[in-house]
């Protein structure tokens, strides 16, 4: 995996340009999906992930200002990729407990 050094001192962006904390798996996206879900200060992540610092998170957020729209765009696409899944997911239960009751003897 190629990483790519940014202006952000702690962020890193790996092959596909999504935006890490270095030194961690951390994706930005992740800090700001709680920051949006439970209103989490900065204190509030450091609390929750205890081993990022306050100023790798405060880099996080400062990078995801900074580049809002295109990372507000990703995590749109990672949402529909997800119901799409959650769809095909459900159309296949449905599909396996119809063979399942075809299967079964009847009176």
């Amino acid at each position: 995996m190629s990483l790519t050094e940014t202006r952000y001192e702690h962020i890193i962006l790996i092959a596909e340009g999504v935006p890490l904390i270095a030194g961690t798996t951390t994706k930005v996206i992740e800090l700001v999906r709680e920051t949006q879900a439970y209103g989490w200060s900065p204190e509030e992540l450091h609390f929750q992930h205890p081993y990022l610092s306050l100023g790798k998170i405060h880099s996080a957020l400062a990078y995801y200002w900074d580049h809002q729209v295109a990372l507000d765009a990703d995590m749109a696409q990672r949402a529909a990729i997800v119901a799409a899944m959650r769809a095909n997911a459900d159309q296949m239960l449905l599909q396996d407990k119809i063979e399942r009751y075809r299967q079964q003897p009847h009176a």
